[in-house]
Protein backbone atom coordinates (compact mmCIF):
# COMPACT_ATOMS: atom_id res chain seq x y z
CA UNK A 1 0.00 0.00 0.00
CA UNK A 2 1.10 3.76 -1.01
CA UNK A 3 0.21 6.90 -2.05
CA UNK A 4 1.59 9.10 -4.53
CA UNK A 5 3.38 11.69 -2.23
CA UNK A 6 3.76 15.51 -3.72
CA UNK A 7 7.61 16.86 -3.21
CA UNK A 8 8.53 20.38 -3.21
CA UNK A 9 12.17 21.28 -3.63
CA UNK A 10 14.41 23.21 -1.97
CA UNK A 11 16.70 26.21 -2.65
CA UNK A 12 18.99 23.47 -3.66
CA UNK A 13 17.27 21.07 -6.06
CA UNK A 14 16.85 18.39 -2.86
CA UNK A 15 13.29 17.25 -3.32
CA UNK A 16 11.16 16.81 0.22
CA UNK A 17 8.07 14.54 0.89
CA UNK A 18 5.32 17.96 1.14
CA UNK A 19 3.37 14.83 3.45
CA UNK A 20 5.49 13.74 6.20
CA UNK A 21 5.21 12.41 9.91
CA UNK A 22 5.62 13.93 12.78
CA UNK A 23 6.59 11.73 16.16
CA UNK A 24 6.68 14.80 18.76
CA UNK A 25 5.19 13.23 22.18
CA UNK A 26 4.59 9.60 21.08
CA UNK A 27 7.09 7.93 23.72
CA UNK A 28 5.48 4.72 24.66
CA UNK A 29 8.15 2.46 22.60
CA UNK A 30 4.62 -0.10 21.67
CA UNK A 31 2.53 2.49 20.65
CA UNK A 32 5.76 4.41 18.83
CA UNK A 33 6.35 0.73 16.79
CA UNK A 34 3.11 0.36 15.87
CA UNK A 35 2.14 3.84 14.82
CA UNK A 36 5.57 3.90 12.34
CA UNK A 37 5.33 0.53 11.48
CA UNK A 38 1.50 1.70 10.08
CA UNK A 39 2.93 4.64 8.78
CA UNK A 40 5.58 2.82 6.38
CA UNK A 41 3.50 0.48 5.64
CA UNK A 42 0.95 3.31 4.41
CA UNK A 43 3.24 4.92 2.53
CA UNK A 44 4.64 7.73 4.10
CA UNK A 45 8.59 7.99 4.05
CA UNK A 46 9.72 11.40 5.75
CA UNK A 47 9.61 11.54 9.62
CA UNK A 48 10.34 14.48 11.83
CA UNK A 49 11.85 13.92 14.83
CA UNK A 50 14.37 15.85 17.59
CA UNK A 51 16.86 14.66 20.21
CA UNK A 52 14.67 16.56 22.35
CA UNK A 53 11.88 13.79 21.42
CA UNK A 54 13.52 11.28 22.59
CA UNK A 55 12.50 8.88 20.08
CA UNK A 56 15.50 8.89 17.57
CA UNK A 57 16.84 5.35 18.04
CA UNK A 58 13.09 3.91 17.80
CA UNK A 59 12.76 5.69 14.87
CA UNK A 60 16.03 4.67 13.54
CA UNK A 61 15.08 1.09 15.01
CA UNK A 62 11.64 0.63 12.77
CA UNK A 63 13.22 2.24 9.48
CA UNK A 64 15.47 -0.74 9.71
CA UNK A 65 13.08 -3.43 10.30
CA UNK A 66 10.89 -2.14 7.26
CA UNK A 67 13.42 -3.48 4.80
CA UNK A 68 13.08 -0.59 3.04
CA UNK A 69 16.20 1.25 1.88
CA UNK A 70 17.69 3.91 3.71
CA UNK A 71 17.93 6.72 0.51
CA UNK A 72 14.08 5.81 0.41
CA UNK A 73 13.70 8.08 3.69
CA UNK A 74 13.81 11.56 4.66
CA UNK A 75 14.76 12.03 8.01
CA UNK A 76 14.39 15.37 9.97
CA UNK A 77 15.87 15.67 13.37
CA UNK A 78 16.71 18.79 15.17
CA UNK A 79 19.71 20.21 17.41
CA UNK A 80 18.58 21.25 21.13
CA UNK A 81 19.13 24.16 22.79
CA UNK A 82 21.42 22.97 25.61
CA UNK A 83 24.06 21.93 22.81
CA UNK A 84 24.25 25.22 20.62
CA UNK A 85 27.88 26.30 19.62
CA UNK A 86 30.61 24.99 16.79
CA UNK A 87 31.70 22.45 19.04
CA UNK A 88 28.65 20.91 20.63
CA UNK A 89 27.09 20.92 17.69
CA UNK A 90 28.88 18.73 15.80
CA UNK A 91 28.68 16.26 18.65
CA UNK A 92 24.95 16.58 18.72
CA UNK A 93 24.93 15.54 15.12
CA UNK A 94 27.01 12.69 15.53
CA UNK A 95 25.10 11.40 18.34
CA UNK A 96 21.53 12.32 16.90
CA UNK A 97 23.08 9.92 13.59
CA UNK A 98 24.48 7.14 15.67
CA UNK A 99 20.85 6.96 17.77
CA UNK A 100 19.15 6.97 14.39
CA UNK A 101 21.85 4.67 13.22
CA UNK A 102 22.13 6.26 9.76
CA UNK A 103 25.63 7.64 8.14
CA UNK A 104 23.65 10.71 6.99
CA UNK A 105 20.38 12.98 7.61
CA UNK A 106 18.57 13.96 4.87
CA UNK A 107 17.42 17.38 6.78
CA UNK A 108 19.00 18.96 10.11
CA UNK A 109 17.33 21.89 11.71
CA UNK A 110 17.80 24.72 14.56
CA UNK A 111 15.31 24.05 16.96
CA UNK A 112 15.31 27.65 18.53
CA UNK A 113 16.93 30.61 18.00
CA UNK A 114 18.68 30.50 21.13
CA UNK A 115 22.13 32.23 21.59
CA UNK A 116 25.02 30.86 20.07
CA UNK A 117 22.51 29.64 16.94
CA UNK A 118 25.14 31.80 14.75
CA UNK A 119 27.97 29.42 15.98
CA UNK A 120 25.53 26.29 15.67
CA UNK A 121 24.52 27.11 11.94
CA UNK A 122 28.62 27.47 11.32
CA UNK A 123 29.04 24.31 12.46
CA UNK A 124 25.89 22.90 10.19
CA UNK A 125 27.19 24.29 7.24
CA UNK A 126 30.57 22.69 7.46
CA UNK A 127 28.33 19.29 7.40
CA UNK A 128 26.49 20.14 4.54
CA UNK A 129 29.46 21.03 3.06
CA UNK A 130 30.97 17.54 3.59
CA UNK A 131 27.66 15.61 2.58
CA UNK A 132 26.29 14.53 6.11
CA UNK A 133 22.94 17.08 5.74
CA UNK A 134 21.07 16.94 2.53
CA UNK A 135 19.36 19.99 3.53
CA UNK A 136 19.64 22.94 6.03
CA UNK A 137 17.50 24.93 8.21
CA UNK A 138 15.45 26.22 11.33
CA UNK A 139 12.86 26.10 13.21
CA UNK A 140 10.70 28.58 15.51
CA UNK A 141 12.80 31.50 13.81
CA UNK A 142 10.72 34.77 13.62
CA UNK A 143 11.87 37.29 10.58
CA UNK A 144 14.45 38.92 12.93
CA UNK A 145 16.44 35.39 13.28
CA UNK A 146 16.22 34.31 9.98
CA UNK A 147 17.60 38.22 8.65
CA UNK A 148 20.67 37.92 11.69
CA UNK A 149 21.36 34.59 10.56
CA UNK A 150 21.32 35.17 6.80
CA UNK A 151 24.05 38.44 7.50
CA UNK A 152 26.16 35.83 9.14
CA UNK A 153 25.79 32.76 7.09
CA UNK A 154 27.64 31.28 3.82
CA UNK A 155 24.36 29.19 3.02
CA UNK A 156 21.12 30.55 4.01
CA UNK A 157 18.90 28.57 5.92
CA UNK A 158 16.31 26.38 3.18
CA UNK A 159 13.22 25.86 5.48
CA UNK A 160 11.84 26.97 8.24
CA UNK A 161 9.39 24.70 10.72
CA UNK A 162 6.78 26.75 12.80
CA UNK A 163 3.28 26.55 13.97
CA UNK A 164 1.15 27.16 11.28
CA UNK A 165 -2.95 26.03 10.87
CA UNK A 166 -5.73 27.94 10.04
CA UNK A 167 -6.09 30.35 12.77
CA UNK A 168 -2.43 31.37 12.94
CA UNK A 169 -1.82 30.75 9.09
CA UNK A 170 1.77 33.06 9.51
CA UNK A 171 1.06 34.79 6.77
CA UNK A 172 3.74 37.37 6.91
CA UNK A 173 6.22 34.91 8.07
CA UNK A 174 4.70 32.76 5.19
CA UNK A 175 5.57 35.53 2.32
CA UNK A 176 8.93 36.55 3.70
CA UNK A 177 10.29 32.67 3.36
CA UNK A 178 8.58 32.60 -0.06
CA UNK A 179 10.17 36.12 -1.06
CA UNK A 180 13.60 34.30 0.14
CA UNK A 181 13.24 30.82 -1.23
CA UNK A 182 13.19 29.15 2.46
CA UNK A 183 10.28 26.50 2.39
CA UNK A 184 7.68 26.82 5.30
CA UNK A 185 7.24 23.87 6.88
CA UNK A 186 3.99 23.54 9.46
CA UNK A 187 3.97 22.14 13.02
CA UNK A 188 0.85 21.66 14.53
CA UNK A 189 -1.09 21.48 10.93
CA UNK A 190 -4.15 21.02 12.22
CA UNK A 191 -4.40 23.26 15.11
CA UNK A 192 -3.73 20.74 17.53
CA UNK A 193 -6.73 19.02 17.34
CA UNK A 194 -8.70 21.86 18.71
CA UNK A 195 -12.21 20.37 18.78
CA UNK A 196 -14.23 23.87 18.02
CA UNK A 197 -11.93 24.66 15.03
CA UNK A 198 -12.99 21.16 13.77
CA UNK A 199 -16.51 21.97 14.04
CA UNK A 200 -16.87 25.18 12.53
CA UNK A 201 -19.39 24.74 10.71
CA UNK A 202 -17.65 25.75 6.85
CA UNK A 203 -14.71 23.78 7.18
CA UNK A 204 -17.67 20.87 7.91
CA UNK A 205 -19.69 22.51 4.79
CA UNK A 206 -16.32 22.69 2.37
CA UNK A 207 -15.66 19.00 3.88
CA UNK A 208 -18.77 17.55 2.76
CA UNK A 209 -18.46 18.65 -0.68
CA UNK A 210 -15.55 17.16 -0.94
CA UNK A 211 -16.30 13.74 0.83
CA UNK A 212 -13.48 14.59 2.85
CA UNK A 213 -12.80 15.01 6.42
CA UNK A 214 -12.53 18.35 8.46
CA UNK A 215 -8.79 17.32 8.85
CA UNK A 216 -8.14 16.70 5.56
CA UNK A 217 -9.51 20.07 4.27
CA UNK A 218 -7.25 21.38 6.58
CA UNK A 219 -4.50 19.64 5.43
CA UNK A 220 -5.15 20.06 1.45
CA UNK A 221 -5.20 23.77 2.55
CA UNK A 222 -1.78 23.58 3.59
CA UNK A 223 -0.65 22.32 0.58
CA UNK A 224 -1.83 24.60 -1.46
CA UNK A 225 -0.52 27.11 0.41
CA UNK A 226 2.96 25.49 -0.66
CA UNK A 227 3.56 24.03 2.85
CA UNK A 228 4.67 20.99 3.83
CA UNK A 229 3.55 19.19 7.07
CA UNK A 230 3.86 16.78 9.29
CA UNK A 231 1.07 15.79 11.20
CA UNK A 232 1.26 13.57 14.00
CA UNK A 233 -0.86 10.72 15.02
CA UNK A 234 -0.69 6.93 16.78
CA UNK A 235 -4.26 6.17 15.51
CA UNK A 236 -3.98 3.82 12.06
CA UNK A 237 -7.33 5.28 10.89
CA UNK A 238 -5.91 8.41 11.22
CA UNK A 239 -3.08 8.01 10.03
CA UNK A 240 -4.36 6.28 6.84
CA UNK A 241 -6.40 9.54 6.89
CA UNK A 242 -3.90 12.22 6.89
CA UNK A 243 -2.56 10.96 3.57
CA UNK A 244 -5.64 10.53 1.74
CA UNK A 245 -5.27 14.28 0.93
CA UNK A 246 -3.81 13.92 -3.13
CA UNK A 247 -7.46 13.33 -4.82
CA UNK A 248 -8.98 16.77 -4.62
CA UNK A 249 -8.50 20.36 -4.73
CA UNK A 250 -9.89 23.32 -2.48
CA UNK A 251 -11.13 26.45 -4.60
CA UNK A 252 -10.22 29.17 -4.43
CA UNK A 253 -13.61 30.54 -2.49
CA UNK A 254 -12.97 28.03 -0.14
CA UNK A 255 -9.45 28.20 0.22
CA UNK A 256 -10.30 32.62 0.88
CA UNK A 257 -13.09 30.95 3.30
CA UNK A 258 -10.41 29.38 5.67
CA UNK A 259 -7.82 31.84 5.86
CA UNK A 260 -11.03 33.98 7.45
CA UNK A 261 -10.51 31.52 10.47
CA UNK A 262 -6.94 33.46 11.43
CA UNK A 263 -7.64 34.51 14.78
CA UNK A 264 -3.73 34.86 15.68
CA UNK A 265 -3.96 31.87 18.11
CA UNK A 266 -1.35 30.02 19.36
CA UNK A 267 -1.04 26.49 20.88
CA UNK A 268 1.99 26.94 22.23
CA UNK A 269 3.98 29.84 24.14
CA UNK A 270 5.73 32.37 21.21
CA UNK A 271 8.98 31.01 21.18
CA UNK A 272 10.79 34.51 21.19
CA UNK A 273 10.18 34.47 25.15
CA UNK A 274 12.32 31.56 25.41
CA UNK A 275 15.07 32.66 23.64
CA UNK A 276 15.25 35.81 26.04
CA UNK A 277 14.55 34.20 29.34
CA UNK A 278 15.70 30.68 29.91
CA UNK A 279 13.76 31.06 32.61
CA UNK A 280 11.45 29.19 30.28
CA UNK A 281 13.77 26.16 29.76
CA UNK A 282 11.60 23.86 32.11
CA UNK A 283 8.19 24.92 29.92
CA UNK A 284 9.47 24.19 26.43
CA UNK A 285 9.04 20.45 27.36
CA UNK A 286 4.99 21.37 27.29
CA UNK A 287 5.39 22.41 24.11
CA UNK A 288 8.49 22.16 21.92
CA UNK A 289 8.07 20.81 18.62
Amino acid sequence: MSFDNHFVEAANGVKIPQLGFGVYKITKKEEFERAIGEAIRIGYRHFDTAKIYGNEAVLGQEIQKSGIPREQFFITSKVWNTDHGYKATQKAFEQTIKRLNVDYLDMYLIHFASPHYIETWKAMEELYVEGKIKVIGVANFEIRHLEHLMKHSEIPPMINQIETHPEFPQNALHAYLNEHQILHEAWAPLGQGNKALFEHPELQRIARSHNKTVAQVILRWHLERGILIIPKSSNPRRIKENSEIFDFKLSGDEMEMISRLNSGKRYAINPTGYIVNPIYNGLMKLFIR
